[in-house]
């Protein structure tokens, strides 16, 4: 029997076009409006949260974290993260995936499949990376993508990364796909934004899937309608 408040690390499947705080909101609403048959409700101040974002049109590996797991959860996003996905060369967009339209486009005529890989191995290793506009980079105490939405100028400073592997797994021009490893902070948006320019072309993020976070695997993950109603089922 779980125990929700004692602590619960849950591996949530992120669904398409959910954001990471529209899972840990109806986790926590279900914990919170889970009534007993004596009519008392054990979790309604429960605390919820997740450990490292996943943007919208991510899926893949979400950890969720309830009463006092939560305090594990700087540990748990401090974890090497792996992804797989999909860049689309010869574009690129404001927000690096296909959240906004594309806004320029570019020639891959001259790009080669020893070029593609050959770029993806100047990446590997510790370096520093831009966020990208479109993110929840917190400037001035506003999120950057709130800012970028508006249209206004938003200047973000470089952070240091590591990424341990990036392998490309497959070439269909222009879309290539990719598995990389890396540390804490990258996103994986501003990378294939870099990976564009390293092309002398343009690139956009056009899907991507977190499947692992340390030790912790997408193979082993539930979607959030298994926990809603495992929940739901708990004392009845």
């Amino acid at each position: 029997m779980p125990d929700f408040l004692l602590g619960e690390t849950l591996l949530v499947d992120k669904p398409l076009e959910w954001t990471s705080f529209d899972v840990v909101n109806k986790l926590r609403g279900t914990l919170q409006h889970l009534k007993l048959s004596d009519g008392s409700r054990p979790y309604k101040k429960i605390k919820v949260g997740h450990a490292g974002t996943l943007d919208p049109l991510a899926t893949g590996l979400l950890i969720v974290c309830t009463g006092k797991a939560t305090k594990s959860i700087e540990t748990l996003m401090g974890l090497e993260k792996e992804y797989t996905g999909t860049f689309t060369l010869g574009a690129t967009t404001p927000s690096y995936d296909a959240e906004t339209p594309v806004n320029k486009t570019f020639d891959i005529a001259h790009i080669t499949t020893e070029q593609i890989h050959q770029a993806a191995q100047t990446f590997i290793g510790e370096t520093e990376q831009l966020p990208p506009a479109h993110s929840a980079v917190i400037i001035q105490g506003e999120r950057a993508y709130e800012k970028a939405r508006r249209g206004e100028e938003v200047k973000v400073t470089p952070r240091k990364i590591n990424i341990h592997d990036f392998e490309i797994t497959e070439i269909a021009m222009p879309v290539v796909s990719f598995r990389v490893v890396c540390s804490k902070g990258t996103y994986i948006r501003s990378l294939a934004n870099d990976f564009g320019k390293a092309l002398n072309s343009g690139s956009y993020l056009s899907s991507l899937i977190r499947t692992r976070i340390g030790d912790f695997k997408l193979s082993a993950a539930h979607t959030v309608d298994h926990y809603v109603d495992a929940i739901r089922n708990l004392h009845k």
